[in-house]
């Protein structure tokens, strides 16, 4: 009889990871839900640790795999956003972006792969964003947190191929988690020229999101792609985000900038 293969999901307290999570203990994976605030469930063994803590992180994947011998799959899907003008955006908030999304799922990554390797294979799988690819204006960081995701992932792929490891970044649109109350909205100074702009963009952002995809339909295709012995190493979650990242990469970037900053930034 195989063995049960062992998942484990960052950011798995709520929203795309616990969706994740529980598709994935259906599948039969033995789940690890890794939050700052775990939650239990029959199905899910809760640990917490920041991710952004490179130490914690190795420790609890440690943990995983001495008490189960194997991890066959990562899904780092820790993060939050933050949104503001770039010339109002405190240094020390941007770099927080960057610490939880960014290295966030480059610490996780490094952490699996040498029990990955050991073992002759495994899955890494990043949750990113289609702003990854189509950099949204007064979520500049959030947006660069992720085309980084998206360029770490294109980048170890190569490297650990020959491991048997698979590496590959998801990208949805638009989702109802969360997320958009957590969002962290910086303020336009008092005076500044964005105030009004800024305003207006944000509330059309969070109208989207909450307008958007469900986490089980974000976890279903996670799932379906992680199943996958030879994945793509990004995909676009959502019928029409598929288009957009399509036509970002077929207009000229001067054109698609501008039409972003229509709908975002007027």
């Amino acid at each position: 009889m195989p063995e049960q293969r062992v998942a484990i999901v960052t950011g798995a307290s709520g929203g795309i990871g616990y969706a994740t999570a529980k598709r994935l203990a259906a599948a039969g994976y033995r789940v690890y839900g890794l939050s700052r605030h775990p939650r239990e469930e029959a199905w899910m063994h809760g640990l917490a640790a920041d991710v952004c803590d490179a130490q914690a992180v190795e420790r609890l994947v440690a943990q995983v795999y001495a008490a189960e011998g194997r991890i066959d799959l990562l899904v780092s899907n820790a993060g939050f956003g933050i949104s503001g003008p770039v010339e109002d955006t405190l240094p020390a908030d941007a770099k927080r972006q960057m610490d939880v999304n960014f290295f966030g799922f480059f610490h996780c990554a490094r952490a699996v792969i040498p029990y990955m390797r050991a073992q002759g294979g495994g899955c890494i799988t990043a949750v990113s964003s289609v702003a990854g690819t189509i950099p949204i204006p007064f979520q500049a960081f959030y947006s660069a947190s992720k085309a980084a995701v998206n360029s770490l992932s294109l980048a170890l792929a190569n490297e650990v191929r020959s491991f048997g490891i698979r590496v590959l970044a998801v990208m949805p649109g638009d989702v109802r988690t969360g997320f958009t109350a957590a969002r962290e909205k910086g303020a336009a100074k008092p005076g500044s020229p964005y105030a009004g702009v800024l305003e207006r963009s944000v509330e059309g952002m969070e109208r989207d999101e909450q307008g958007g995809m469900s986490p089980d339909y974000v976890a279903k295709c996670i799932c379906r792609a992680v199943a996958r012995k030879h994945p793509r190493p990004l995909y676009t979650i959502g019928g029409k985000y598929r288009v957009f990242t399509c036509l970002a990469k077929l207009l000229p970037a001067r054109l698609c900038n501008w039409l972003v900053g229509r709908l975002y930034a007027s």
